[in-house]
């Protein structure tokens, strides 16, 4: 059997304390005329006065938007290209968590073609025309957009979060200095940890995995489980941050090269509909698909087991598997993960949406991708145990 793997990537990274300094020179690369696409806590921690000098240093002017909020939406993407238009730009910079470099990406995708992003979804209509060129700037350590060529976009009319996912989707640069993360306030940083955590899992479980992404993946999750517990207690631990900026790129890396799986493909729903947060929805949808998963990717829930535990060496891989699973549980345990029930939706109203949800999910494309692929029905049912799924009992598996 004759194997080809793939890996893209941006034409260029930088990474490491400091490397925003770089943004001036990478931009003068690309164009003259920036948007920036942002949100207002950005503007109140500076961040976007820092962007704007760094640009000015290397010659380059911008105009801001600062719509954003913490899950990307049609609208916001329509007015972000309305002022690209107007002001006559050529160039896009995303600066935030994975909400504004999706915007970024959506609006480079619809200076260019013509398409509604619906259209997009699915592997259908591809993009003919080059996006404009976008520098992707994180402050989060977790959703990994600024390298990866997928974004996630939410349909207000509809209530669906479009993912789109296509080659031309990836930024041209991403600069990812792990001190812009320090802002990144206890809910925050847990959610785009677990986030980056799930990517990796899936990434490493998936259907499309390869060498090349699996060694990504287990990378970033022994880098989660080493440190997110550290941000958590102590989020001015620059050391831990950096190490999970580090973490959030490389699953990044390796779900764009692979895939993700059930988890997104049901978290996303989730998000569209109730507005939790796409990192929190993600966890609180682990343990019930990790149970489902178990017996369809033995082997390797065994190495990630390997990998995050000790003593693990001589067990066989059934056992290490059912570790593992606890093991993460337990991890959500320790950080306060909520249910859906806990978190405050309402159990009749979340009924009456499972039907929609379970079709949404499949429509993504990333249940399809799972070791155990489901059926509608099962979903429904995985949906049920999220619900009212209680971490807090959760006990790890005696050695």
């Amino acid at each position: 059997m004759i194997f080809i793997g793939e890996l893209r990537t941006p034409n260029i990274i930088y990474y490491g304390n400091g490397s925003l300094s770089k943004l001036g020179k990478v931009a003068s690369d690309l164009g003259s005329k920036a948007l920036l696409i942002s949100d207002k806590p950005m503007k109140d921690l500076g961040y976007v006065a820092r962007v704007i000098r760094y640009l000015q240093g290397g010659g380059v002017h911008s105009i801001t938007y600062l719509g954003v909020d913490s899950e990307t939406k049609d609208t916001h993407v329509e007015e972000a290209l309305t002022l690209f238009k107007e002001k006559e730009c050529d160039l896009i910079v995303g600066l935030g968590g994975g909400s504004c470099i999706d915007a970024a990406k959506a609006v480079a995708l619809l200076a260019r073609n013509k398409s509604a992003l619906i259209e997009y979804m699915g592997v259908e209509n591809v993009i003919i025309n080059d996006p404009v060129s976008v520098i992707a700037i994180p402050t989060t350590a977790g959703t990994g957009s600024e390298v990866t060529d997928a974004l996630v976009v939410t349909d207000t009319i509809k209530d669906l979060k479009m993912m789109i996912k296509q080659p031309k989707i990836m930024p041209q640069a991403a600069i990812v200095d792990p001190s812009l993360t320090l802002s990144s306030p206890k809910m925050l940083t847990v959610a785009t940890g677990i986030d980056a955590l799930c990517h990796a899992l899936e990434a490493y479980i998936s259907r499309k995995s390869h060498p090349l992404t699996n060694t990504l993946a287990l990378s970033s999750i022994k880098l989660i489980i080493d440190n997110i517990q550290r941000v958590y207690e102590d989020g001015n631990d620059l050391e831990a941050r950096t190490q999970m900026a580090l973490a959030s790129m490389q699953a990044g890396i390796a779900f764009s090269n692979s895939s993700v799986c059930l988890v997104h493909g049901m978290s996303r729903p989730i998000g569209a509909l109730y507005k939790v947060p796409h990192g929190i929805s993600n966890a609180m949808l682990l343990s019930a698909v990790l149970e489902f998963s178990e017996g369809s990717c033995i082997e390797k829930l065994a190495q990630v087991g390997r990998t995050i535990m000790e003593g693990m060496e001589q067990q066989s891989d059934v056992i290490v598997a059912k570790e593992t699973v606890f093991f993460i549980k337990k991890l959500c345990v320790d950080l306060n993960i909520p249910n859906l029930k806990a978190w405050g939706i309402n159990e009749e109203d979340f009924e009456q949406s499972l039907e929609k949800m379970a079709t949404d999910a499949l429509a993504s494309g990333s249940p399809g991708n799972h070791p155990r692929v489901p059926s509608k029905g099962e979903i429904i049912d995985l949906y049920r145990v999220s619900f009212t799924n209680d971490y807090s009992t959760m006990k790890l598996l005696k050695k």
